[in-house]
């Protein structure tokens, strides 16, 4: 049977998977090995320029040279009817960047375990001269397990190779720039710990440090702002581990990790509690101090003429005379302090002033953005915190506050925490598809036909004995829960388990069987079966005299081969 949308007449084209800058990306089912993948594939309108294709190349060619758990794998590379593609191990799972718009802050241990397998991996590409230089969630993948894939890598160089950069453009991308690179200095292994340093502190703390309008700003920003303090947007993360954030974030390269090895070391016992009290550790400032020539001089000792011994002595004249004045300034302190003592009592008696905590009304933040939310709290006297609940609804646009603690118009104490739950945007409610009481072959069909739904769900199907249920009849629906609210802009696992269908050898016996008895035989074991009588109209008479009649002369499935009842499904029984 001819296949649709196959590659090299091999890979088989399934699903849009993902689009970037470059590439679309598609999953695919590699034919001959029968095995899922993914196919990168250039974009029509870059297949004529230089640049592209050899990031394009080079992607293949980094990534290939590697080989590390935490890295995803290339199969294959290739060229066809002009458009070039990569094929790769295929990864399900959501992006980093995904993981932390839907619930960051990250606990402590995760965000840990996620850097250690992230610095693994950057390490081995380092140890191969490769450097990744775009470092960031979204390219990484994290599956169902924990376990995360670096991806893309389609701007990294390898030692003394060319620097893939445009006129006034750097490469990479700017939130997770180190400052050499924003200034167009070499990528080197520091710039990548840089990137991961900001990592970290974005699964820590929800967002990255540094943002602005223009990329160009934010660029600025890391070259000359310092490091926000994760702590303060997030207190649960300890010290040790903030310091690892400042060290792999330095300014200079020279004071950053000297290797993802060393940093990697630092990972394994941050959370440990010998470091708990941990000191911050100093970062170098980034203004440097400037000294005047006239501060430069020593100081010099000058003799004392005669005139400023005249003066020496007329000094001492005045402290004789100041001793005199000491009654009248202790009297005039005592009339001063009993005026403030009463003016005191009179404010605190009319509730002018008071030793209470200050309060303020909460102002209501819901329907906006987190931006505006901060800027309504600030004026208000209150903080927004960074632990910060995302969530899908059914009506409120991506990005807007669906909920507050405490509430609006509350009165708390200055400076309180304002916690927001913000919307992911609008999902759909996913179909109970037990209370269907259908087959697997009914739910393909219904899954099919509901596109706007299910495109980004992959449906997963297991088999069960379940002697409650009839074979093939959806009994269990997992990961994706019944009226559970999810996305369907982005990729989500499905799994529906049915009860096993009864598994049978076609008896042997059944040949010369009467054909009524060879039915009841079968349908006693639970099984389908329908006759089909031979025509015989050809046969001469002498071959007609030779025929048995009315009992079972052939079977399909053949006898001794194994039988699946599925509900489409049957066994031929043939007679004369």
């Amino acid at each position: 049977m001819a296949r649709n949308n196959v590659i090299a007449n091999r890979y088989e084209v399934i699903q849009h998977i993902g689009q970037g800058g470059m590439a679309d990306v598609f999953r695919a089912v590699d034919t001959i090995l029968n095995r899922e993948v993914a196919i990168k594939i250039l974009r029509s309108d870059l297949n004529t320029d230089e640049i592209s294709i050899l990031r394009f190349e080079r992607e293949a060619q980094a990534a290939t040279a590697l080989a590390h758990p935490n890295i995803v794998e290339i199969y294959d590379v290739g060229d066809y009817k002009g458009h070039h593609y990569i094929v790769m191990e295929y990864v399900p799972g959501k992006t980093l960047k995904q993981v932390i718009r839907n619930r960051a802050p990250l606990l402590n241990e995760e965000a840990i375990d996620i850097m250690k397998q992230l610095t693994a991996a950057t390490a081995e590409a380092h140890s191969r001269g490769i450097i990744h230089r775009d470092i960031k969630p979204q390219n990484v993948i994290v599956k169902a397990d924990g376990s995360v894939k670096i991806l893309d890598f389609g701007i990294a160089t390898a030692k003394g190779s060319m620097q893939l950069t445009q006129a006034n453009n750097v490469m990479g991308s700017v939130h997770y720039l180190a400052p050499e690179l924003a200034k167009g200095e070499t990528a080197s292994p520091q710039s990548d710990i840089y990137a991961l340093g900001i990592v970290l502190y974005e699964m820590l703390s929800g967002d990255v440090p540094f943002k602005a309008d223009q990329a160009v700003q934010v660029a600025l920003k890391h070259m000359k702002e310092p490091m926000p303090s994760v702590k303060k947007m997030n207190p649960n993360v300890p010290q040790s581990v903030e310091n690892i954030i400042l060290k792999a974030t330095m300014k200079d390269p020279v004071h950053r990790y000297r290797n993802c090895n060393e940093m990697y070391n630092d990972l394994l016992t941050c959370l440990d509690p010998t470091r708990k009290d941990e000191l911050p550790i100093i970062v170098p400032s980034i203004k440097k101090t400037i000294v005047t020539p006239e501060e430069k001089k020593p100081a010099v000792a000058r003799p004392i003429n005669s005139s400023q011994s005249e003066a020496v002595t007329h000094n001492k004249e005045k402290v004789e005379k100041k001793g005199n004045n000491i009654t009248t300034y202790i009297l005039a302190a005592v009339i001063l302090a009993i005026v403030a003592i009463g003016t005191f009592f009179t404010l605190l008696l009319n509730g002018i002033i008071s030793f209470g905590p200050k309060m303020v009304t909460v102002p209501n933040v819901v329907g906006m953005t987190r931006e505006e939310a901060e800027s309504i709290l600030i004026e208000n006297n209150l903080i927004l915190s960074s632990n910060i609940n995302y969530e899908l609804t059914t009506n409120v646009e991506k990005g807007k506050i669906i909920h507050m603690e405490p509430s609006a118009f509350s009165e708390v104490e200055a400076e309180s925490y304002v916690t927001v739950n913000i919307s992911t945007g609008k999902g759909v409610v996913a179909d109970d598809f037990v209370a269907m009481n259908a087959s697997v072959k009914e739910i393909q069909d219904y899954i099919v036909e509901h596109p706007e739904k299910y495109t980004n769900v992959n449906v997963t199907y297991k088999e069960e004995e379940n002697a409650t249920v009839t074979p093939g009849i959806i009994f269990r629906q997992e990961v994706l829960e019944a009226n559970q609210l999810f996305n369907p802009e982005t990729i989500t696992n499905l799994t529906l388990v049915y009860s096993k269908y009864p598994s049978t050898i076609i008896p042997a016996d059944i040949i010369g069987k009467p054909i009524g008895d060879a039915v009841a035989q079968l349908e006693a074991q639970g099984l389908v079966a329908l006759t089909s009588p031979i025509d015989s109209s050809g046969f001469s008479d002498e071959e007609l005299e030779k025929l048995t009649y009315g009992v079972v002369i052939r079977v399909e499935p053949n006898v001794g081969e194994e039988y699946i009842q599925r509900e489409d499904n049957y066994i031929l029984l043939f007679y004369y």
